[in-house]
């Protein structure tokens, strides 16, 4: 049975499978981007004469304009045109990447930090929409999968690749290595993708009505999610909520994303839609998204962050213990795609995945510091292999009943639920590595004397290391299992999916 020309395709009277290589390229430069400078941060601060805590706002620079961009990448998408705004956000990202390259100062560096999180704002939620607008539902979910093989591939990419980079060039290869990137993804934009002629009429009735440009909204979000991702950033690093910083950036950002959506859900053409949110499928996704989020992004940064400060990996070796696991979620990707609504529901299929996960996350924390590679390796694998069957059956059900015309808006808040969910994932372990190390310390030193060494207080310093040592990995133990708590709760959230309706796929409506 032929497939319905869909009205808002961005291929235009070509295939979407092009389009979506096409897309997918600018999207993994962005993600890749938002890991791959962690690895090098501390030579960067060294060669901007930057302290260790000041170069850290060259990450949150970047996390806080890319917040605050994602949840209006929608409503901007509409207001330029979705090719247009993709290819000023591609543009944004490339000439900023070679003028981080390029900076001489801390502040030179993170003025054009928060240029590129800008521009790689609109770049995810656009991708995604273009995904949903192409592909008639019986494909969908083979095409997210191809979308899914940028979000899970660059995290673990990005370690490895930056570690390299720098230890072999030097840091501003973190940076350049996007300009042949955007260059690319340009000029295949420009060729491949097309603005629909619904997607036109949508703009010209936008523009037609005149233009009602939600200040008190952008404003809103500008305030609130600034505020929040400000917060998530530097809870850890100013000592949580004794601090006034981190008091008044919560407070900051609770009234003023209180006030944002009683706001939006009135006004007439609104930065963010939250009415979307009257859709089950779509707010049950939101959900499951932030514990996506909060699981996936938390478990990639303790994993290496193990192996390096207790097992004596360098960078490079402990990031492959990440790129190797992600060999089999490239295989199992198009499997999943398969099965997402053919074989099973993807209520069911998102369930079992996340048990996987808290199974996976549960081995993870039976390791101790004899694990070898091997074992760390496959503690990873078990995790990824059930990836795949949670990212692409819930974007494929999250926009199921959300009308065509506002699949921009429902993929700008689904991606911002993710980074959501993995800003305070990372945020959250950060802050229990340190409580839950002092706490082992503590309970470890408390009948520890000069005497355990057998007299001999020239040994009491190695016995302290090794006490450093079982302290650390009990505390990786706690955050292991955390992370699988959070999983399993996300198991029951997944069953108040809706069902795909019966034959939907196969009919491709």
């Amino acid at each position: 049975m032929a497939d319905e020309p869909l009205p808002y395709s961005a291929a235009g009277p070509n295939s979407p499978w092009p389009l979506a290589i096409a897309v997918s390229i600018a999207t993994f430069m962005e993600v890749l981007d938002s890991t791959i400078t962690n690895v090098s941060l501390r030579h960067i601060a060294g060669s901007l004469s930057a302290s260790q805590d000041q170069s850290t706002y060259i990450i949150t620079s970047y996390l806080v304009s890319n917040a605050i961009v994602v949840p209006i990448s929608g409503w901007l998408s509409t207001l330029i045109g979705r090719k247009r705004f993709y290819m000023i956000c591609v543009t944004l990202f490339t000439v900023s990447s070679v003028l981080c390259a390029t900076s001489t100062t801390l502040w030179q560096m993170i003025l054009w930090r928060v240029v590129q999180g800008a521009g790689g704002g609109g770049l995810a939620p656009v991708e995604q929409s273009i995904f949903a607008d192409s592909f008639p539902l019986r494909l969908r979910a083979m095409a997210f999968a191809v979308y899914g093989f940028t979000v899970v591939l660059a995290p673990a990419v990005g370690p490895i690749l930056g570690g390299w980079l720098t230890d072999s060039y030097s840091w501003h290869w973190v940076f350049l290595i996007n300009v042949p990137v955007g260059c690319v993804s340009l000029l295949l934009s420009w060729w491949l993708v097309y603005d629909s002629p619904a997607l036109q009429r949508d703009r010209a009735a936008l523009l037609s009505r005149g233009l009602k440009v939600d200040w008190q909204g952008f404003l809103l979000v500008l305030i609130g999610f600034g505020a929040l991702q400000i917060m998530l950033d530097r809870f850890e690093r100013e000592d949580g909520f004794s601090s006034p910083l981190i008091v008044a950036c919560g407070v900051v950002s609770l009234v003023a994303l209180s006030i944002l959506v009683v706001w939006e859900v009135y006004h007439p053409q609104p930065v963010i839609n939250v009415r979307l949110f009257r859709y089950r499928s779509f707010a049950v996704s939101c959900v499951l998204f932030v514990g996506l989020g909060f699981v996936m992004i938390a478990s990639t940064q303790l994993q290496p962050q193990m192996a390096q400060t207790l097992m004596g990996y360098d960078a490079i070796t402990a990031g492959l213990t990440l790129g190797l696991a992600s060999m089999i979620t490239l295989v199992m990707m198009p499997f999943a795609g398969i099965l997402t609504g053919r074989v099973l529901q993807p209520r069911l299929m998102v369930a079992v995945a996340f048990g996987g996960i808290a199974l996976a996350l549960y081995y993870a924390s039976r390791l101790d510091l004899t694990a070898s590679f091997g074992d760390i390796s496959m503690s990873r694998l078990l995790q990824s292999m059930w990836l795949p069957f949670l990212f692409i059956p819930i974007s494929s059900v999250s926009l199921l009943h959300v009308p065509p015309a506002r699949n921009g808006d429902a993929s700008a808040i689904t991606n911002f639920a993710r980074n959501l969910g993995g800003s305070i994932g990372l945020s959250y372990i950060t802050n229990l590595l340190g409580w839950r190390t002092q706490f082992h310390t503590a309970r470890l030193v408390e009948h520890l004397t000069p005497y355990n060494g057998h007299g001999d207080t020239a040994a009491f310093p190695r016995l302290m290391q090794r006490v450093a040592a079982q302290a650390g990995i009990l505390t990786y133990m706690d955050l292991f299992l955390v992370l699988a708590g959070t999983a399993a709760l996300m198991v029951p959230v997944a069953l108040l999916l809706p069902k795909m309706p019966k034959g939907a796929v196969a009919a491709g409506h």
